[in-house]
């Protein structure tokens, strides 16, 4: 049988070990108990009563930071509805003008006290209101198609989103209560 010979290699290698053979790693293995133990986390996230109030602080400033976002139109805290040039553009245009449809809900609830305190009139108020919701209908139709060749001219007309029943539907609403909040004043149209 011949005889095996250390080469260079394996002389450098017994060099670093001195001699010792295998090298340690320095500490014992853990036992299965203590890894299982070192893995355990809570489910939930930290129990203890300070970190749940600070958890909730936390997401109630990031919740009211949000909120004030979507107020005052920042585009990442908008809802998808509400996103883009182009709804920015419909937004602004509906705030810049005064619409019938703004005075539709505070006439309706006028419309109802009425209705209740004097019966003999129902049937008149009832026509008037009627009539001033198709007044409503055709200030929407009218607007529409004015602010549709708006877009065409400023986005092109293969680009344009729906948006009809977004812009009749915040004429609708009180100034006041929009959301986003308008941010052009009234005459001030978009360009």
């Amino acid at each position: 049988m011949a005889k095996i010979t250390k080469s260079d290699a394996d002389a450098d290698a017994d060099a670093q070990l001195d001699g010792a053979g295998v090298p340690t790693k320095g500490r014992a293995t853990p036992t299965r108990k203590e890894r299982e133990a070192a893995r355990k986390r809570p489910l939930v996230g930290a129990n203890t009563p300070e970190a749940r109030k600070a958890s909730r602080t936390a997401a109630q400033s990031q919740r009211e930071r949000a909120r004030i976002g979507m107020l005052n139109g920042e585009e990442r805290y908008l809802m998808a509805k509400d996103r883009g040039a182009q709804k920015r553009y419909v937004r602004d245009y509906v705030d810049a003008r005064w619409s019938f449809g703004e005075i539709l809900l505070p006439l309706a609830g006028v419309l109802l006290l009425a209705l209740l305190l004097n019966q003999q009139l129902q049937a008149n108020l009832t026509l008037a209101f009627y009539g001033y919701v198709v007044l409503v209908i055709i200030d929407c139709i009218v607007f529409t198609s004015r602010l549709k060749k708006k877009l065409e001219a400023k986005f092109g007309a293969d680009n344009i989103e729906r948006f009809r029943m977004y812009g009749s539907l915040r004429s609708i609403y009180f100034r006041q209560l929009r959301t986003p909040k308008a941010q052009v004043k009234r005459g001030a149209f978009p360009k």
